[in-house]
């Protein structure tokens, strides 16, 4: 019961953070109405993102376990709150920078944090990737929902009204909440902790030294390049919904909707189907699935019509198929990620999952911004044909992947309770 009282915890932590970190594909369409941002410039929300989110998982994630993981989510949710609360209070592209960037300070103390609180948890490497996978479905149910409230909140009609901004109350105060929650919860993290004769500087130094071992070279590249491809679809699937399929503001939010519940409903799912089977044949046939989907989607979303009377009945097939991507793409992210902590001793996840996170921010800047250029200069298929490009490269990697990880014992994940009081 208690295990399961922390795990309700960081599954609520992971939702808040789903919400604020994925509603940028959303802000990025509002903002080019609000404050006449041009595409190449509003890509920019997705670095302002990111790259707080390589920078500080660098300097602190090799540290965090001196820290406290308790500490540092509550520090987390505090800057959180006061970033959403200034976006109605002071509306402007700047004050969206800053939010985005306070969003990525703050994830980097996150996820680092539940990540390795998730290995004090796990009892086995099946065990593992079936929380980490059930995790990750319920931060797909915040992006879900994410899109469902930001739309509530947006004027169709009206590309430059604001009153999408009042979304950032709402958001205030669910972070808030959060924080008190979490603040009542007490959990020991003494199983995590790092050699008390050895410095920061070492501390850090042995963080780096794991990126030159090659099961951990390999794994940064997989999960780098996966990131670039679900933040190249999940970031501008408004912009293309909106502009390649002629759907009006909110709804092209609402409709994006669907890739985010299939990745919700693939995580879940994944998170019983990796307690059983082997993970190496889950997540290439998931591969191929996602090169089908694209196949078979791009090619009929050709030649468009507006339509003024569109609505969910006759919307192009299109909006409906390419989104069925998320299924396929869903378990490959936390299964990898699962299997890649548990061949680790448990003082050695908060440093891996730094370097994790590092590499996944520079993935989804990268993707955003190659996709947005693309976008702009060619045409959205373009930019949503060149995801094909990646899925084969991450298809051989993973071979590479197996290959290291076979060789790698497990290192016995005994399920010790983390919990006290």
């Amino acid at each position: 019961m208690k295990n399961q009282r922390i795990l309700y915890i960081l599954f609520l932590i992971y939702f808040v953070f789903a919400i604020l970190l994925n509603s940028v594909g959303t802000v990025i369409l509002q903002v080019i109405g609000n404050y006449d941002v041009s595409k190449s410039a509003a890509s920019v929300l997705e670095g302002f993102k990111d790259l707080p989110i390589a920078v500080v998982s660098f300097l602190v994630a090799s540290f965090l376990p001196r820290l406290g993981y308790k500490k540092a989510m509550l520090i987390a949710l505090a800057i959180v709150t006061l970033a959403s609360l200034s976006m109605p209070l002071v509306p402007s592209f700047l004050t969206t920078k800053l939010l985005f960037l306070s969003v990525g300070v703050a994830f980097a103390l996150t996820k680092v944090s539940v990540y390795s609180t998730l290995g004090l948890i796990a009892t086995s490497r099946k065990h593992h990737a079936g929380i980490m996978n059930t995790l990750e479905g319920f931060f797909m149910i915040g992006v879900l929902c994410a899109y469902w409230v930001f739309s509530f909140f947006i004027d169709s009609s009206d590309p430059r009204s604001q009153s999408w901004l009042h979304v950032y109350w709402v958001l205030a105060a669910l972070c808030a909440l959060t924080f008190v929650l979490l603040a009542t919860t007490h959990f020991d993290e003494s199983l995590a902790a790092l050699p008390e004769d050895r410095s920061l500087a070492q501390d850090f130094t042995a963080m780096l030294r794991l990126f030159f071992k090659p099961l951990v070279c390999v794994f940064v590249i997989t999960a780098f390049l996966y990131v670039l491809i679900e933040q190249s679809v999940g970031t501008w699937l408004p912009t293309f919904n909106n502009e390649i399929l002629k759907l009006p503001a909110a709804m092209s939010v609402q409709v994006t909707s669907i890739f985010a519940a299939c990745l919700a409903a693939g995580r879940l799912s994944a998170g019983f189907l990796l307690r059983r089977l082997n993970w190496y044949p889950v997540m290439n046939a998931c591969l191929v699935g996602m090169g089908a989907v694209v196949l078979v989607a791009l090619p009929l979303t050709h030649g468009v019509e507006a339509n003024p009377d569109i609505g969910w009945l006759n919307a192009p097939v299109a909006a409906f198929i390419f989104p069925l991507i998320g299924l396929f793409m869903a378990p490959i992210y936390p299964g990898i990620n699962s299997v890649m902590l548990s061949s680790l001793p448990k003082n050695q996840h908060s440093a891996m999952t730094g370097l994790l996170v590092i590499f996944s921010a520079l993935g989804g800047t990268t993707g955003s911004l190659i996709t947005g250029y693309v976008f702009g200069a060619f045409s959205g298929h373009t930019a949503f044909y060149l995801t094909l490009v990646p899925i084969a490269v991450v298809l051989v990697m993973l071979w590479f992947f197996k290959r290291a990880v076979d060789s790698t014992p497990d290192n016995g994940l005994d399920g010790s309770a983390i919990i006290s009081g």
